[in-house]
Formats: C-alpha cells, structure tokens, sequence
C-alpha cells in the first residue's frame, strides 16, 4: 500500500527551512531576553500600560498598584535591558517602550490577554 507521506519534501523545501533556522539563530538571544522580562508579572504590567501610552512614574504606580520600591526596581530593568526609553519634562520622568517591536508585541499580548473580548 503507498504511503501518503512523501519521502521527500518538495524541491525548495529545506532550503527555505534552512533559511529560517538561519535567521532563528540569529535571532534567539533576542527572543529569550524579551521572553524572561515578560516573564514578571510586575514587568509585564508595565509593559502593558506603555504599549497604551508614554507615562510618568506616579500614573505607572496608579495604574499598575505596583509600590516603591518595586516599581522603581522593575521601571530600572526595563530601562538597562533597552525596552523602556525615558524623557524628562520638568520635575517627571517618561516612560516609553522603545521599539516598534517591543509595541507589536505588547499590544498582541493585550489583545489576547487583557481586552474584555480576551479567551478565558
């Protein structure tokens, strides 16, 4: 009886897979870095109130519940890990995700997360 499954992928295939690999490995260390920060609940409550808008430290703090100092703690890793950027306007402090990327992903986290219409 023929087997359903072919012995071998179509003409291209492993090459285009390769390819991909190729730029996966390029790309892991970045991956796992954004990963491990989004692994923090307190970070990534953050990250989610930034990817809405650019806010001071006192609207994060309000926003979030997170207090001092853990706030000021997890706003610091963000910042040496280059995810947050920061602005200072008088007396504040700005905080804003730094990268169309860091956004992107943000914003889809929300939307499977924490929108009303987000899957329980």
């Amino acid at each position: 009886m023929p087997s359903t499954l072919s012995s071998s992928p179509p003409p291209g295939t492993l090459a285009a897979a390769a390819l991909d690999l190729d730029a996966m490995r390029e790309h892991a260390a970045e991956a796992v870095a954004m990963l491990k920060l989004l692994g923090n609940e307190d970070r990534l409550m953050l990250l989610c109130q930034l990817a809405e808008a650019e806010r001071t430290v006192g609207e994060l703090q309000e926003l979030t519940g997170i207090g001092q100092p853990t706030l000021s703690q997890q706003l610091g890793v963000l910042r040496r890990e280059g995810v947050v950027g920061t602005r200072r306007e008088g007396k504040f402090i700005w905080y804003r995700l730094r990268d169309e990327r860091s956004l992107e992903l943000m914003q889809h986290i929300h939307r499977l997360f924490c929108s009303k219409g987000a899957r329980s």
